[in-house]
């Protein structure tokens, strides 16, 4: 007898949700319906590609920001891209780009490869995660040449080129990087006098067109963190669903200028 058909109801519910098929894929597109943090719902769309070996997560959050976030399993990189909708009113653009890079750190998400065979059972259940992980904070004190990024990761350009010249990151990502041979012209660490550290923050400053600290912050509400295994009559477990998870990300770092981080004045 096959050894799942056996399986306790407490342990077949793992099913219900999401399963993981056995066939292989390289790419695969999964669309989530996701309660956000203010109790709205959004379409969140998971993207997999095995043989690039990458995962996206996009969604657009309730005041129209457009949110993307990509792992470069290669690589060890991810890159959060958030379109924040302008404010004309305020003399500001249609829209702003943000573009943080860094290192992809090990069991962050499930590999792509898992990612590409996963599929949908209820595609019309609102999902909330099942673990929330706090808030990661990061200081960015430097930026990326885009003309160069290749030598990083070849999504970065895809992703960030609406951003510019300012696509920031850390200097402990740039030292971990360099130790890995990534070239270092890509890089440039900022002076001392232009740290988040030392700089006026822009929700205190009066001066519109001062530089100053600038602090962005967003949540990844609905992700799939970890794996799940099951037991059968069979001596060992396998693979029979994932665990959601969710995590807020803090970004503090330099801008040119109050009018580039207007979003920052009530915080």
């Amino acid at each position: 007898m096959n050894a799942r058909a056996t399986l306790p109801a407490s342990v077949q519910t793992a099913f219900v949700a999401f399963a993981l098929l056995l066939s292989v894929s390289v790419c695969s597109r999964l669309t989530v319906l996701v309660r956000l943090n203010d109790g709205q719902i959004t379409e969140e769309l998971l993207e997999a590609d095995s043989e690039k070996d990458i995962i996206t997560v996009e969604f657009r959050q309730t005041d129209g920001t457009l949110v993307t976030f990509l792992s470069d399993f290669k690589r060890h990189v991810k890159i959060f891209r958030a379109l924040v909708l302008g404010e004309p009113e305020k003399g500001q653009s249609q829209y702003q780009a943000l573009c943080f890079i860094s290192h992809l750190d090990h069991g962050e998400l499930i590999p792509s490869e898992a990612m590409a065979r996963l599929r949908q059972k209820n595609p019309h259940v609102v999902r909330s995660a099942e673990e929330r992980r706090g808030v990661e904070e990061f200081t960015m004190n430097a930026v990326l040449n885009m003309s160069h990024s290749w030598h990083l990761s070849t999504h970065i350009h895809n992703v960030c080129r609406d951003a510019r010249e300012l696509v920031y990151t850390r200097q402990q990502d740039v030292k971990y990087w360099l130790d890995k041979g990534v070239e270092g012209s890509i890089f440039e660490v900022f002076p001392q006098s232009l740290n988040v550290t030392g700089l006026q923050s822009c929700s205190s400053s009066t001066d519109p067109w001062q530089p100053c600290a600038c602090s962005y912050r967003l949540n990844l509400e609905w992700f799939p963190c970890q794996l799940k295994y099951c037991r059968g009559q069979g001596p060992n477990p396998y693979k029979c669903g994932i665990k959601s998870c969710s995590k807020s990300y803090r970004f503090d770092f330099y801008t040119p200028h109050k009018q580039l981080c207007l979003w920052d004045e009530d915080t």
